[in-house]
């Protein structure tokens, strides 16, 4: 582990985690290459995607993201070197986290992955419907078969996340090490609190996604300013309420400190809040990278932590 990253379980994860959302949607395989290759020449090792992307596009059905990663790590020869998540319960064919979708919807991951195992997998959403004894047993029977290495959950509610750590605990199966919630600076009520005690109280890293609240955390969405993008239609709703401009305005001068990019200060400020490892960023092209991959040179101040915290607030 160098001294940059992080301890999640048995493994060991750089301060940002790639996104493989786009991979398959707006980045097609060879900008994905481009963009992965760049990602790891940096220094980054952890790389997340899920087996439902990206099945909401037209013609997609789900799996496109977890193939062009997998034909990635088959062209470079470097699966042992980084660290794959994926998850498990929203693909169209493995919808749920029964057992037998488990164990389905794992082999199919596998499969387009190109690898005999998986770093990290989680569940994607949790299923209230499947009490916690099924797909656990279900899920430490995969750690047990080497198909997977660590578990993770995203999507939880405090409670089952709770009720998961202690049925584990009780009859000695994988237990979750991470939680992926969706967390950042406009959307701090969807992690802190009860949530984020239960992952504290167990040791839990968080991994949080929407880091940079769809792109309004880069500062490219201003009044009165149009971007033609996938995501512009939730980044405009945070520049209409008041918190919104404020971060924004909060951004600008800890950026301006720094002379870094609002994305890096943002992610910096994910990167120093408790049990967070790495947040998830994602890139649709190289140039995007270098102010993610900032984030492992920047550390905020208490007084530029205090100033986020109370525009966020």
């Amino acid at each position: 582990m160098t001294a940059t990253q992080k301890p999640l379980g048995s493994l060991s994860v750089s301060p940002l985690c790639l996104g493989g959302n786009v991979f398959g949607w707006t980045a097609d395989e060879t900008e994905s290459f481009a963009v992965l290759d760049a990602y790891v020449a940096g220094g980054g090792n952890f790389i997340d995607t899920a087996d439902v992307y990206s099945a909401w596009v037209p013609g997609n059905k789900g799996g496109e993201s977890e193939t062009v990663i997998g034909n990635w790590l088959a062209a470079r020869g470097n699966r042992a070197d980084v660290v794959i998540a994926t998850k498990v319960g929203a693909h169209p064919d493995h919808k749920g986290l029964s057992a037998a979708t488990i164990k389905s919807a794992v082999d199919a991951s596998l499969t387009r992955l190109r690898t005999d195992y998986i770093d990290l997998y989680y569940t994607h959403y949790d299923d209230e419907s499947v009490q916690v004894s099924e797909f656990l047993t279900a899920l430490d029977d995969l750690v047990r078969a080497g198909k997977v290495r660590e578990i993770a959950a995203s999507n939880i509610s405090a409670a089952r996340l709770a009720e998961s750590l202690e049925f584990s605990a009780r009859e000695g199966l994988a237990r979750y090490v991470a939680l992926q919630p969706h967390y950042n600076l406009v959307s701090r009520d969807t992690y802190e609190g009860e949530l984020a005690d239960v992952a504290a109280r167990n040791g839990l890293a968080a991994i949080p996604y929407y880091a940079l609240a769809s792109g309004f955390l880069t500062g490219k969405y201003r009044p009165g300013t149009t971007v033609e993008s996938a995501r512009s239609g939730k980044a405009a709703e945070y520049l209409a309420t008041e918190r919104g401009r404020k971060v924004l305005t909060a951004l600008d001068s800890v950026a301006a400190a720094h002379n870094a990019e609002l994305a890096t200060v943002a992610l910096a400020w994910l990167g120093a809040q408790p049990t967070v490892a790495a947040p998830i960023a994602s890139a649709r092209t190289t140039a995007q990278l270098p102010a993610l991959l900032a984030v492992s040179d920047l550390t905020l101040t208490a007084p530029e932590l205090t100033l986020l915290n109370e525009a966020s607030a």
